[in-house]
C-alpha cells in the first residue's frame, strides 16, 4: 500500500519523512508513492496521530485523540485520512492495520453513530419482512425457497437479536463518555454491526425479487394406473387417435367425452394420460388429472389440482381465495386439465382455471354421462363413446372369463362385459352359463357382486335425473323390448295418459316438453337414438338397470313387471299383484289371458299386451280386475271384439288397437269420458264406433289405412271439440267438398269447427273447379302441419312422420290426377312440400300458377318433387316476372322424360335458385344440361349443397353456357358444394365448360 497525500513546505515534508521513517521501523517497510497538499490544521492532526502511533500504538490512538477531533478530520479529508492511516501500517502488520482503519472511523463516529445503526436496523427489519412474506407467497404457489434466502434470514434475525442487546447495553450505561474501555468497545461493536447491516442490506435487496427458484420440480405427467387399450378394440384406439388429434388443434379449447356409464371414458382418458407420458415432444408444462364425481366440491377439486402442483393453497381464505391462488399459478403454466366423471357444470372462474381461450395453447378435457354437461361448460367439441362392436366385446370378454363356452351378451358395454366376465371366470358347466343369459334377459343380478359392481354405478345416472316425471319417463321406456326402436310420437301419447306430462297443456306446449324429456334421456344417454327416424331406444344394459330399478326400487316405491320376448303362451295370475304399477307383455306367444278371479292388479296404470299375434280373446273378468287402467295396447293381436268390462276403465286415457285386422266393431264408446287417445289404424272397421262423438275430451283419433272404412257421417268428428290429431292418412274414406257428397255424409268444410286441431292428414276428392272459402284457407294456414291428398296416395304421409321435422311438413300429394284445368293455388299459398306423381297436364297447371299468382310468389313452398311425367316446361310466350318459389331449398326430379335441363322449370317459374340447397335427378333420359346458364336468372346458387344425378344417358354436361353466354361466368355457380353424387351417366364429358365456375 502506498501513502498518498501532500504538504506544502519543504521542512513539513523532511518532518513527516523522519517520522514515517521511526514508525516503518516499528512497524516495517512503507513505499511512500505520493503526497497530496493538506491543509495546515489537517497537516497538525495527521502529526499527532502519527506521534501518538509512534509511541503507543493502536491503544493509545484510540483513547488520546478525541472525538471531536477526528470529526473534523473525517469531514475534511474524508476516506483520505483513514487511508493514510492504513498506508502507514507496514506490510508484516496489514490486518492490524485494517482493524486500526475500522477502530479510527469507529472513534470518529462515536455515540452519535448508534442513531444511525438504528435506522439502518429499521430499514433491515422493513427488508427482513418484506422478504419473508415473497417467500410465504412463493411456497404457497409451490416454489422452491432458495437456500440462500432463507440462509439470509437467519443471519439478519441473529444479527438483530446481537444489536438489541448492544444498543440497550450502549442507552443504559452512565459511563459511556467518561469510561474509556468501554467506549472502545462499544464503539468497535457499532461499528462492526453498521458494516454488518450494510452487507446484509445490500445482500437482501438483490434476494427480495429472487427468493424462489422456479416451480417446483412437478412431473410434466404422472402415470395412472389401469388397463390398457392396445389389445382392446379399433374403436377405442380410433377415439383416442381423435382425441389426440384434437389436442393439437389450436381452435378446440375444451373438449367434452361423453356416452353412457361403462362405456369406457375413464379408461380412454386415462390411456391418453400414459400416452402423453410416453411422448417425448410433449407440449404442456403440465397434465392434470381430477376426478370430479357426483357430489360436486369445488374445494375438493381445487385441492387436488393444487397437490399435483406442489401447491399449498391458504384453505382459510375459502373458495374464491384459493381460486385466485390457482389462477395465478395456471396462468404462468401451458397446461392440460382433465376433469374425470363431471355430472353438473363447474364454474371455471369459481374454480380459478383460466379459460383455453384466455390461456393459449391449454386445454380441458371432461368426460361425462351428460351432453347436456357439456353444453353447460361450453365445450367445443363433444365427443360421443359408442359400445364396442361384436367382435372386440368378444375380445375384451374372453380376456376377463377364460374358458369360455358360450357368450353372453352384455352389447358393447365394457363395465357389464368386464363385470360379466369376471362372474363367470372359470365356469365350465353349460347350465351355468344357460341360467346366467336366462338371468340376463331378465334383468336380474345374475352373480354375486354384479349387482354393486354394475347395476349400482349405472344407477347414478338415474339418481342424477331431476324431477320425478322424468325418473319415470325413464322407466317407462323399459316396459319395451331389447333392442327396440321406440316411436316418439306414441311416447309423448303415453306419457300424456300417464299423467306424467300435464294434460291442461295445448298439443304444441305438451309435445314440446315431451320432446324435452326425450332429448334429457339421450343427453345423458339413458336413451339413444333408434334404428329409423322419430324414434328411440334404450341400450340393453341400461334398459336391465331400468327393469331392475323398476321392480326394486323406484322413486314412488311402485313396481313393474317386465315380461317381454320369452315366448310365453300365457301369463301366470300369481305375477299379477296389487303392487304393479305398470305391466307389459309384449312380443310373446299368448293364446289366452287368465280369467282367474284371484287375479289382483288394481293399481296397474299401464297394460301393454302388442304383438302377440295369436291371442284372440279378452275375458270379461281380466279387465274387470285392472280398474285403474290409464293406457292399454291390444296392438297387432288377433282379438275379434273386446269385452264389455272395457266400459268400467272409468279412468282409461288411451286405447290402442293398431292392426288387429280381425277387429271388425268396438262397444259404445260415450262411457268412456277421459278418453284422450284412440288408436284405429288398419283395422277392418266400415263405420266409426257408436259414441265416438261423444268423447268430448279425445285429443288423437288414428284412423290410418282403415281400408274398410267407407262411410264417415256428418257431424261426428266435427263435435270433437279438443281434438288435436286427426288422422286419416289413406283411409277408405274420401273427403268431398260441400255440396258434392251425400248429405248423411261428412264434408271437408265442417273439420273447421275442430278449433283445437294441429295436425291433419286427409284425402280429399279431385274437383278442378273447387275454390275454397276464405275461412278454410285460413283454418288450414293455422295447422301446424298437415297432409292433403288427392288421387292414389302411394307415398302417404302419416302424422307421425309429418312431425318428424324440426320445421313440420305441410304437404300437398297429388297422383294420377289430370292437372290441366286444375287450380291448387289455394294449397300452395300454405303448403312447404308439393308431390306430383304421374300428373297429366302439369305444365299447364303451372302456366296457370304464373298467370293467376297475381303479383305472389307461393313464399312457404320448400320442396317440390315431380316423378314420372312426360311434360316438359315450355314457356309459350309467357314466364313469371319474379321467382315465384322464393324460398326453394329442395328440388327433386324423377322420371321425367321431356326435359333438357332444369333451366326449362326454372325459366318458367322465374326461379333463381338462391336458397336451394338439394338437387337430386333421377332417370331423365332427355336431359343433355343439369343447367343452361346465360338465358335466365340464374348466375350463381350460393346456397346449394348437393347435388345427386344418375341414370341420366344423354346428359353431357351439368352446367353449359350458351355460345354468346360463354365468358359471362365471373362468380362460382356452387361455392358451397359438399357432396356431389354421378352414377351413370354414359355421356358426361365436363362437369362445367368454364372451370373458374367450379367451386
Amino acid at each position: 500500500m502506498g501513502v498518498i497525500f501532500q504538504i506544502h513546505t519543504r521542512r513539513s515534508l523532511q518532518f513527516m519523512r523522519r517520522k514515517l521513517k521511526l514508525i516503518s521501523r516499528r512497524y516495517g517497510q512503507v513505499k511512500i508513492w505520493q503526497i497530496y497538499s493538506l491543509k495546515h490544521y489537517q497537516l497538525q492532526h495527521l502529526r499527532r496521530l502519527c506521534r501518538i502511533l509512534e509511541c503507543g500504538g493502536l491503544k493509545t490512538c484510540y483513547h488520546a485523540l478525541p472525538t471531536a477531533t477526528f470529526k473534523k478530520i473525517m469531514q475534511n479529508i474524508g476516506m483520505r485520512s483513514v487511508e493514510v492511516v492504513a498506508s502507514i501500517v507496514s506490510v508484516a502488520v496489514v490486518k492490524t492495520g485494517e482493524a486500526l482503519c475500522c477502530t479510527i472511523k469507529n472513534i470518529a463516529k462515536s455515540p452519535q453513530q448508534l442513531h444511525v445503526l438504528e435506522m439502518e436496523k429499521k430499514s433491515l427489519m422493513a427488508l427482513r419482512d418484506e422478504t419473508a412474506k415473497e417467500i410465504e407467497r412463493k411456497t404457497q404457489e409451490g416454489m422452491a425457497i432458495k437456500d440462500r434466502a432463507t440462509g439470509w434470514l437467519k443471519e439478519v434475525d441473529e444479527l438483530l437479536r446481537k444489536m438489541n442487546d448492544q444498543i440497550q447495553d450502549a442507552k443504559s450505561s452512565r459511563c459511556f463518555l467518561s469510561c474509556s474501555t468501554k467506549r472502545y468497545r462499544i464503539s468497535r461493536e457499532v461499528a462492526e454491526q453498521l458494516k454488518e447491516v450494510k452487507r446484509l442490506l445490500e445482500v437482501g435487496s438483490s434476494l427480495a425479487s429472487s427468493v424462489a427458484h422456479s416451480y417446483r420440480d412437478v412431473k410434466a405427467v404422472e402415470h395412472i394406473p389401469g388397463p390398457s387399450i392396445q389389445d382392446q378394440t379399433a374403436s377405442v384406439s380410433e377415439d383416442l387417435a381423435k382425441i389426440m388429434t384434437l389436442l393439437s388443434d389450436h381452435k378446440k379449447g375444451i373438449i367434452g367425452i361423453w356416452g353412457m356409464g361403462g362405456v369406457g371414458k375413464t379408461n380412454l382418458v386415462r390411456n391418453l394420460n400414459n400416452e402423453l407420458q410416453k411422448n417425448s415432444n410433449l407440449r404442456f408444462s403440465g397434465v392434470l388429472w381430477v376426478t370430479v364425481s357426483k357430489n360436486l366440491d369445488i374445494k375438493m377439486v381445487q385441492t387436488r389440482i393444487a397437490s399435483r402442483l406442489g401447491l399449498k393453497l391458504e384453505k382459510s381464505s375459502g373458495p374464491d381465495g384459493m381460486a385466485s391462488q390457482l389462477h395465478r399459478r395456471l396462468e404462468k403454466e401451458r397446461f392440460l386439465l382433465i376433469l374425470d366423471d363431471v355430472w353438473e357444470k363447474i364454474d371455471l372462474d369459481k374454480l380459478g382455471v383460466p379459460r383455453p381461450e384466455v390461456q393459449s395453447g391449454s386445454k380441458i378435457i371432461l368426460t361425462s354421462r351428460s351432453l347436456e354437461v357439456c353444453r353447460d361448460m361450453l365445450t367445443d367439441v363433444e365427443v360421443k363413446m359408442s359400445v364396442l362392436r361384436d367382435e372386440g366385446a368378444w375380445q375384451l370378454f374372453s380376456r376377463y372369463a377364460r374358458d369360455v363356452r358360450q357368450f353372453v351378451e352384455c352389447k358393447g358395454l365394457p363395465l357389464a362385459i368386464i363385470t360379466m366376465g369376471a362372474a363367470m371366470r372359470g365356469k365350465t358347466n353349460l347350465e351355468v352359463w344357460k341360467h346366467a343369459l336366462n338371468q340376463l334377459h331378465r334383468s336380474v343380478p345374475y352373480a354375486a357382486g354384479v349387482e354393486e359392481a354394475l347395476y349400482k354405478p349405472l344407477k347414478w345416472s338415474y339418481d342424477s335425473l331431476e324431477g320425478k316425471d322424468l325418473k319415470t319417463c325413464f322407466l317407462y321406456c323399459s316396459l319395451f323390448p331389447e333392442d327396440f326402436s321406440i316411436n316418439i310420437d306414441e311416447l309423448v301419447w303415453y306419457w300424456l295418459a300417464e299423467g306424467l306430462i300435464d294434460d291442461r297443456e295445448n298439443y304444441e306446449v305438451f309435445y314440446s316438453r315431451g320432446i324435452t324429456l326425450i332429448e334429457n334421456l339421450k343427453d345423458t344417454c339413458l336413451l339413444e337414438d333408434g334404428s329409423d327416424e322419430g324414434t328411440v331406444k334404450m341400450h340393453d344394459v341400461v334398459r336391465g338397470v331400468s327393469i331392475w330399478i323398476a321392480s326394486t326400487c323406484s322413486e314412488d316405491g311402485s313396481k313393474s313387471l317386465v315380461r317381454i320376448g320369452n315366448g310365453l303362451k300365457e301369463i301366470s295370475a300369481t305375477e299379477l299383484s296389487n303392487s304393479l304399477k305398470r305391466v307389459s307383455f309384449m312380443d310373446n306367444d299368448l293364446e289366452k289371458l287368465p280369467d282367474d278371479s284371484v287375479i289382483r292388479c288394481s293399481e296397474a296404470s299401464t297394460f301393454l299386451l302388442q304383438n302377440n299375434p295369436r291371442l284372440e280373446l279378452i275375458p270379461e273378468i281380466f279387465l274387470e280386475r285392472f280398474k285403474a287402467l290409464r293406457v292399454l295396447n291390444f296392438s297387432r293381436t288377433s282379438i275379434k271384439s273386446l269385452p264389455d268390462s272395457l266400459l268400467q276403465l272409468d279412468d282409461l286415457r288411451a286405447l290402442l288397437l293398431s292392426n288387429c285386422k280381425d277387429l271388425e266393431g268396438l262397444p259404445q264408446l260415450e262411457r268412456l269420458s277421459r278418453f284422450q287417445v284412440l288408436d284405429l289404424s288398419r283395422i277392418g272397421i266400415r263405420e266409426l264406433p257408436k259414441g265416438l262423438e261423444q268423447l268430448s275430451n279425445l285429443r288423437h283419433l288414428n284412423l290410418a289405412e282403415t281400408c274398410k272404412l267407407k262411410v264417415v257421417k256428418a257431424g261426428v268428428i266435427s263435435k270433437l271439440s279438443r281434438l288435436e290429431v286427426l288422422d286419416l292418412s289413406n283411409s277408405g274414406y274420401i273427403w268431398g267438398q260441400k255440396g258434392a257428397v251425400q248429405e248423411e255424409e261428412a264434408c271437408f268444410e265442417e273439420l273447421q269447427c275442430l278449433e283445437q286441431l294441429q295436425v291433419l292428414s286427409i284425402r280429399l276428392k279431385w274437383n278442378p273447379c273447387y275454390t275454397p272459402q276464405d275461412t278454410i284457407t285460413s283454418w288450414l294456414n293455422g295447422l301446424k302441419a298437415f297432409e292433403i291428398g288427392f288421387g292414389r296416395l302411394s307415398y302417404f304421409v302419416s302424422v307421425r312422420d309429418l312431425c318428424l321435422h324440426s320445421d313440420a311438413l305441410k304437404r300437398v300429394t297429388i297422383n294420377e290426377i289430370d292437372l290441366s284445368e286444375g287450380q291448387i293455388g289455394w294449397l300452395l299459398r300454405n303448403a312447404s312440400y308439393l308431390f306430383l306423381e304421374s300428373c297429366r297436364g302439369l305444365n299447364e297447371m303451372l302456366k296457370d300458377m304464373v298467370i293467376n299468382s297475381v303479383g305472389r310468389s307461393f313464399t312457404y313452398l320448400k320442396k317440390l318433387v315431380i316423378m314420372e311425367s312426360d311434360n316438359s316446361f315450355r314457356t309459350g310466350g309467357r314466364a313469371a316476372l319474379y321467382d315465384l318459389l322464393l324460398n326453394l331449398e329442395e328440388l327433386w326430379l324423377a322420371h321425367v322424360n321431356g326435359i333438357e335441363s332444369i333451366s326449362e322449370l326454372a325459366n318458367l317459374l322465374g326461379l333463381t335458385f338462391q336458397r336451394l340447397k338439394i338437387i337430386n335427378v333421377l332417370f331423365c333420359p332427355r336431359m343433355k344440361y343439369l343447367l343452361s346458364l346465360g338465358n335466365s336468372n340464374i348466375r350463381t346458387m350460393p346456397n346449394l349443397e348437393v347435388i345427386r344425378i344418375g341414370s341420366c344417358e344423354n346428359i353431357e354436361e351439368l352446367f353449359n353456357y350458351l355460345p354468346l353466354h360463354i365468358n359471362m361466368a365471373l362468380d362460382p355457380i356452387t361455392p358451397n358444394l359438399r357432396e356431389l353424387a354421378l352414377w351413370n351417366l354414359p355421356k358426361l364429358r365436363n362437369l362445367c365448360r368454364d372451370e373458374k365456375t367450379w367451386p
